[in-house]
Order: C-alpha cells, then structure tokens, then sequence
C-alpha cells in the first residue's frame, strides 16, 4: 500500500486549487483597447502608394488653410482700410496659420497663374491644369525626396473681384493705380467668380508624407463611457 500524503502537501494542494478559483481571477477590462494600441507600435512598409496619398492630404489641408485664412484676414482688412489695406496680406503662404502648418508638414506652398499679379509667380499652364473641377488634382514623386501637389486657385469669394475682377466695373480706379503702382507688371484682372486664377503648388519632404500617413493611420481609441 501506497503510504498517504504528507499532511503538508495536501495542505499545498489545497491552496492551489482554491487559488485558481475563476470567481477569484481578475480580468483586464481594456483588453480591446490594449490589442487595438499594439498594432500602432507594429513596424509598418509605408508603400509609395501610401505616400502619395498621404500628399494629397497634406496638399488638400494646406491650401484649403491658406484659402480659408486668405479670405479671413483679406475680409478684415479691406473692412478696415480697402484695397490699401488688404493688397499687403495677398501672400498666403506668409500668413501665420498656412506657415506654422506648412512648417509642421515639411512643405512649401506657392502659387503660379498664366496671368500673375506678380511676376515671380508666371507660368504656362493648360486648360486642364486650370479646371475648376475640385477633383483637378495632380501629384507625383518629384525625386526620391521630394512629393509634389497641384490644384486649381479658384476665384470663389466675391471680395476677390476687388482686387482680380474687372476694371471700372468691380475695381474702382484709384484701388487699380494703387495695384499699378505696387505691381506695375500685373495681369490678374478680369476675372469672374467661380474661374481658375491659377493652381496651387506644394512641395512636400518625403519624410513629411511618413509622418503625416503614419498619424492618420493610426487607430486612436475612443473613450470608454462608464458604466454608472
């Protein structure tokens, strides 16, 4: 006969077994949580389809900010003074908001027209670069470095014809010698709203897309709502 088992091992046993009781283990409640944060630290290809993709998004929310804090400030100052006031601010990529966003994107933002107000600004664009179409978007891989961005400059706000609408009719003579006098090269009259006025260029870092991909791709847990 087997002798029994010391009256310390049992005793081990017995506490064992009520330790692996199930109402006594303690389950993480943020499990899901948890799985979704741990994909964010996989290492990920960032392919260059991806990157692409990511310019276009940094494209897009550039020059949507310069166009909405362009017609911003240019609102306050031709309030406030007119034309003399306003014509110092037409420069959005040096207005505040597009630069620190253009700063935190590694981008430059310009602006090109076949009919420029400044000459520094010429070139010779097509009928299709200057659709007016919202989808009229072209990006490309400049070099290994460096991604590029176009899309139309849309005359959409009807102050814009104060300064880029007709002579006599929607630029009042003294504000149209005071344009001469600043830019005694200038073409960038006549226009009508809703018509392209040139496009928007953005040159973009390659390490700018990464980053700017990685932050949009990656999952952000929502809040957990209490129970109680």
């Amino acid at each position: 006969m087997r002798p029994l088992l010391p009256l310390a091992a049992l005793l081990l046993l017995l506490l064992l077994f009520s330790a692996c009781r199930p109402d006594q283990v303690e389950h993480l409640s943020n499990t899901k949580e948890l799985a979704k944060e741990s994909v964010n630290w996989e290492v990920k290809r960032i392919m260059p389809a991806d990157l692409l993709r990511a310019t276009t998004w940094a494209g897009d929310s550039l020059t949507g900010r310069a166009e909405r804090e362009l017609r911003r400030v240019l609102a306050d100052k031709l309030a406030a003074g007119g034309v003399a006031a306003a014509l110092p601010f037409c420069r959005p990529a040096r207005l505040p908001r597009t630069d620190s966003l253009a700063k935190a994107l590694q981008a430059t933002l310009t602006r090109a027209s076949n009919r420029p107000r400044d000459p520094g600004n010429q070139a010779t664009l097509s009928a299709a670069e200057l659709n007016p179409a919202d989808t009229a978007r072209q990006v490309a891989r400049s070099s290994q470095e460096v991604f590029s961005y176009q899309r139309p400059l849309v005359l959409n706000d009807q102050l814009c014809l104060r300064c880029h609408g007709e002579v006599g009719k929607d630029i009042a003579a003294a504000d149209y010698a005071l344009i001469r006098q600043q830019y005694p090269q200038d073409q960038a009259t006549g226009y009508r709203q809703g018509q392209a006025m040139g496009v928007w260029r953005v040159s973009l870092a390659r390490t700018g897309a990464a980053a700017l991909w990685t932050q949009k791709t990656r999952k952000i847990m929502k809040p957990r709502k209490p129970l109680f």
